[in-house]
């Protein structure tokens, strides 16, 4: 499957062929890591308003899933209130079927997110992965982000390698 015949779009995550995605997540995450190092949002929370989430298909299958959170600018912040922090968005979920790694799914998947946090106004994408996660902080590298310290629920977190990426 070359990537150019890979489509990425939001959809919803409750569609069955979505949630075998989902589960393999799941299920690879918990291969790996001990439960209180697995941070997947459930599908509930994938179906909040604040949540993008995107699915990858090679013609009508689906080979691929992720999620941006937006994050609202901090409106409690210390920033004068005509001048908001800018928002940025948390990469979550994201997750390629085993059969279709290699084809460029996780790739396509970054460059639709990227193009429409830009087009939400959001600044920057930051992301958490495993330290087991090779191929994902390989990918994410190659595609422009950089290790940062942890944050947000992750602190202190030994399995914990955080990312970002300024998009705008």
């Amino acid at each position: 499957m070359p990537a150019a015949s890979v489509t990425v779009a939001i959809e919803p995550p409750r569609q069955p062929e979505v949630e075998r995605l989902l589960d393999g997540s799941t299920a690879y995450a918990q291969s790996l890591y001990p439960p209180e190092s697995n941070f997947l949002l459930d599908i509930a929370t994938l179906e909040r308003p604040e949540v993008a989430f995107y699915v990858a298909r090679d013609g009508e299958r689906a080979v691929g899933i992720a999620a941006l959170v937006i994050e609202a600018a901090a409106a409690d912040s210390d920033e004068r209130a005509d001048a908001p922090a800018p928002a940025r968005g948390e990469l979550k979920r994201m997750f390629v079927d085993p059969s279709a790694r290699g084809r460029g799914v996780a790739a396509a998947l970054l460059a639709r997110i990227e193009a429409d946090a830009v087009a939400r106004g959001i600044s920057e994408i930051v992301l958490e992965t495993g330290d087991l996660h090779d191929a994902a902080q390989s990918l994410y590298t190659r595609r422009g982000y950089r290790e940062i310290p942890q944050f947000g629920q992750y602190v202190g977190e030994a399995h914990s390698v955080c990312f970002a990426k300024e998009i705008a």
